[in-house]
């Protein structure tokens, strides 16, 4: 089936082909029909499924005929926050520019002038976030009595940011004679309610089950102590072949403290969250859709509705408070046909809220493991070269890190050659463990001989003076067994 089978214009059809869509999603197929036949619709589907498109295509040809009348709009679409409302804005204007169509955007964050000059001028698509939009209608800046078709965007959103007493509200002021269309991720029994009260014999529409996650999506939990979370998401960011990635976080200190860390270490990340005014909001937005950073470290501000094309990965670092929210962030990825992959760092305070997300989707959240790692692991099993048996000496705790950190494989020659020295004794090999488990455990994996390890605990003693005080002790206790210049080089360096 092609988008001209739905029975939507030319003049759209040409639309959409330039934008480079042939087929619609299964949501579009079943939504668009119904919606041009003036049906009262409840839509539930994933998120990146197109859910957007099927409300979108079908109302600029429903609006292409009729009257623009001051402060009146012939049709209103509500979404929950800024972002989302500027997304299906940005759908209107790429479908409908070969349409004589007007629409107004009301968002927070934004001077109201523009946006009461725009009613004045009369608009035939009002999108807006309720609270604006609540805001200018008690200034009598806005009548609703003229809106023939009502569009709610993430209902399930809209229930978990506390507007369904606006929506209500806003419903009862719209005309009786109007078309509804409900769209939602998941259908909590408030919104059934919202959808009995206010829709009118709708046509429900499941492309999949409700809280189910994408099929193009895999997904992972990794049990992580909270200490090491921001270590294992380094080295998954370093090791899982990312090309863009959004890390999730539940708190905006969170966000902050975290992209200020992988700035530290080299990545290009860059950060949104509700502190943030909207235009830097969109700023930080374009510039990783335009490419120029590749991590987006996020609060849930971005989990609902951004369709942004190409994302390889995403990372829950906090597992979501609300397990809803579990199916909207990881919704960033595998989206359009694309695969992508999921990864929610799970520490002991995450136990439960990880339950709650598996009880709603139905389904265990596999553990990643060895055979999900996408590098060659150091092989660690003692079968083999001389080298591989000395590391079957190594403590447990050392071969367990090993082969779970390969930040190894970007060393240089030299330092892999010596990974495994198996001419030190077990002491000296224990004294330096002891000196580098407790500190980062990445380090651990760059474990070389005589200079070049000497060169690694100097390089890490600096960092911090506490460090450096006991690593000095330890390096002295183990220069004896280990060589002199060993213990001279990291005592003189300091």
């Amino acid at each position: 089936m092609t988008f001209a089978d739905l029975g939507l214009s030319e003049d759209l059809l040409r639309a959409v082909s330039e934008a480079g869509y042939t087929e619609p999603t299964d949501i579009q197929r079943e939504a668009i029909p119904p919606v041009l036949m003036m049906k009262d619709i409840i839509g539930i589907a994933q998120t990146g499924t197109g859910k957007t498109a099927s409300f979108v295509l079908p109302m600029i040809d429903i609006m292409a005929s009729g009257r623009r009348r001051a402060l009146m709009p012939r049709s209103l679409i509500l979404a929950p926050t800024r972002e989302l409302a500027a997304q299906v804005a940005e759908n209107f204007e790429k479908y409908g520019k070969n349409h004589d169509l007007k629409l107004a955007l009301l968002i927070g964050g934004v001077q109201m002038g523009d946006q009461v000059k725009a009613l004045n001028d009369g608009v035939d698509v009002l999108i807006a976030t309720p609270g604006r939009l609540m805001d200018l209608f008690e200034r009598g800046k806005i009548l609703l009595n003229g809106c023939e078709l009502l569009v709610i965007d993430e209902a399930d959103r809209m229930l978990d940011m506390g507007f369904i007493p606006d929506i209500e509200f806003i419903c009862s002021k719209l005309p009786d004679a109007r078309q509804t269309m409900l769209f939602s991720a998941t259908m909590p029994p408030p919104i059934e309610k919202l959808a009995k009260k206010f829709l009118n014999n709708p046509k429900r529409i499941e492309v999949s089950r409700a809280a189910t996650t994408n099929k193009d999506i895999t997904a992972f939990k990794v049990p992580v102590k909270a200490r090491q979370k921001r270590d294992t998401l380094r080295w998954l960011l370093e090791n899982d072949h990312v090309e863009t990635a959004i890390i999730f976080a539940n708190r905006k200190t969170t966000v902050r403290e975290l992209n200020k860390s992988l700035q530290s270490y080299g990545f290009a990340s860059s950060e949104i969250h509700g502190d943030m005014d909207q235009s830097n909001r969109l700023k930080e937005l374009d510039r990783f859709k335009a490419g120029e950073v590749n991590i987006l470290v996020a609060s849930d501000v971005a989990a609902r509705g951004l369709d942004i094309k190409g994302v390889s990965h995403v990372f829950n670092f906090d597992t979501p408070w609300h397990p809803d929210d579990y199916v909207h962030r990881i919704g960033r990825t595998g989206r359009a046909g694309a695969k992508g992959r999921a990864f929610t760092l799970v520490a002991e305070e995450d136990a439960e809220a990880i339950a709650n997300v598996e009880k709603l989707t139905g389904a265990q959240v596999p553990v990643f493991g060895k055979s999900d790692v996408r590098v060659e692991l150091v092989d660690f099993t003692g079968d083999g070269c001389a080298t591989d048996r000395a590391a079957a000496r190594l403590p447990r705790r050392f071969r367990y890190l090993t082969s779970g950190f390969t930040a190894f494989e970007s060393c240089d020659p030299a330092c892999q050659a010596g990974l495994v020295v198996s001419q030190c004794d077990e002491a000296v090999e224990h004294a330096l463990l002891a000196c580098l488990f407790e500190f980062d455990r990445q380090l651990v994996a760059f474990l070389v001989g005589h200079a070049a390890i000497a060169e690694l605990v100097v390089e890490h003693a600096r960092s911090d003076r506490n460090v450096a005080a006991r690593l000095r002790g330890k390096a002295r206790r183990a220069a004896a067994g280990f060589g002199q210049a060993f213990g001279r080089s990291v005592i003189a360096r300091r």
